[in-house]
């Protein structure tokens, strides 16, 4: 299991202030997976099934330090249980996987965990300086002498009792606050605070996998302000077709700031989505994003594999059998195709049945819907003697006598058809493909 912790910088704020970073965090953590919880002051993603959707663990890692740090973020940790992942981000270590998880936390100190809090001081008499110091206690004596969340928590960073978690879920509609850490006496300077809430604004986009045509920013005036200026001002912004584009929204954004003249002072932001709409995506992620000119299908084909593993990019490969269940392979594309690969002058069919289909017979002709009209054959196929299903070679071979026929069906079209030479018994007839 992978989880992340997204650890913001120490409030200087109100509770309040650090309540709607909280929130604003998690919204936008959204568009990353849906498991995303409050924890302890923190927000943690648990992503295990979204790594491979953003590239893997090295390339969403990056992503998520390098977005969340426009929204406060101090550290982003990871580890296999949330709990040990935010006890690294706090102890400011962001690898819980470099090494054991019980050899990473065991050198933690015990005040990364929350629920040491109430008992540290008699922790700290007792000798215990780290989270090892801790585990090693007795744990009969820990569970009578304090209380039963401590050795919970204990637990649950470990990995040794499951994790319990309040999971959060995309607002219907977007509002987000912002209180500035100063007052803001020009309109383009509101841009600064205004694009982390661009920020989460796209990131609330994502998750709903829409875009917006029209959003509004609002500023609150500064209670010391004159009765003529009001209690604040408002600006809209509306663009051309739906997007999510965060740089195009900050440009737009900018452009009519620069255009504006506050009244009074502002303190705080509050930004809207007044129109959502649905946005199609478009996929990047397995092809490749740019077709070199001259560029072959072999070479397009590595780059692919490249991405995806070569196990994952196969190709059909004729061999040199006429049994038509093992006239091809599927094979690894970078492996060459093997030469002298006979033809076959039959027509063969498009789609071929898992297994031959039994057709009924009247008066020595195969019906299937309706009586069958013969087009074209016999076209004899033998052999296979030489193939032994199962280990040992002693189980029967999957040798094949066999007489082909194209025929023609009134209502099913033209079907591929064969008698089996083997059954002793010239009715024995059966369906094995169809023609497109």
């Amino acid at each position: 299991m992978h989880w992340a912790a997204l650890l913001l910088d120490k409030p200087s704020g109100a509770d309040s202030t650090h309540d709607d970073e909280l929130r604003g965090l998690a919204t936008w953590a959204l568009q990353w997976t849906p498991r995303v919880s409050v924890v302890d002051a923190a927000v943690v993603m648990e992503v295990e099934a979204s790594l491979r959707l953003f590239g893997g663990r090295l390339a969403l890692r990056e992503r998520l330090r390098s977005e969340s740090e426009e929204l406060g973020v101090a550290i982003v940790a990871w580890a296999p249980t949330s709990l040990a992942a935010l006890a690294f981000a706090r102890a400011g270590e962001e690898d819980g996987f470099a090494g054991p998880l019980s050899e990473g936390l065991d050198a933690l100190p015990m005040d990364v965990l929350t629920a040491v809090g109430p008992h540290r001081p008699t922790l700290a008499r007792l000798g215990c300086r780290t989270l090892g110091d801790l585990r090693r206690l007795p744990r009969g004596g820990v569970a009578r002498r304090f209380d039963k969340a401590l050795l919970d928590a204990l637990d649950q960073a470990y990995g040794l009792k499951p994790e319990v978690h309040c999971w959060e879920t995309i607002p219907e509609t977007f509002s987000a606050r912002l209180e500035l850490m100063s007052r803001v006496e020009h309109a383009p300077a509101l841009l600064f605070a205004a694009r982390r809430l661009l920020l989460q604004m796209c990131g609330w986009l994502a998750s709903r996998h829409a875009g917006t045509t029209a959003f509004t920013l609002k500023w609150a005036h500064d209670t010391m302000r004159s009765k003529s200026a009001g209690p604040g001002g408002e600006l809209t912004i509306r663009t051309g077709e739906a997007t999510r584009s965060l740089d195009h929204f900050a440009r737009l954004l900018g452009e009519h700031l620069g255009k504006t003249q506050l009244l009074a002072p502002a303190g705080e932001l509050t930004l809207l989505v007044d129109h959502e709409e649905p946005l199609e995506e478009r996929s990047a992620s397995l092809l490749p994003d740019t077709v070199r000119q001259g560029e072959t299908l072999r070479e397009v084909l590595e780059r692919i594999a490249a991405r995806v593993g070569p196990a994952n990019v196969v190709r059909p490969v004729l061999t040199e059998d006429h049994r038509i269940e093992w006239a091809q392979c599927w094979q690894p594309s970078a492996h060459k195709s093997p030469r002298g690969t006979g033809s076959i002058a039959m027509p063969q069919p498009t789609w071929l049945l898992p297994e031959p289909l039994a057709l009924a017979v009247r008066g020595h002709r195969p019906l299937y819907q309706g009586t069958l009209q013969m087009l074209a054959g016999p076209h004899r196929v033998e052999g296979g003697w030489w193939d032994r299903a199962g280990e040992g070679g002693r189980e029967a071979t999957r040798r094949v006598q066999r007489d082909y026929w194209v025929a023609l069906s009134e209502h099913a079209g033209v079907l591929w058809i064969f008698r089996e030479r083997t059954a002793g018994d010239d009715t024995a007839w059966y369906l094995h493909g169809i023609f497109g």
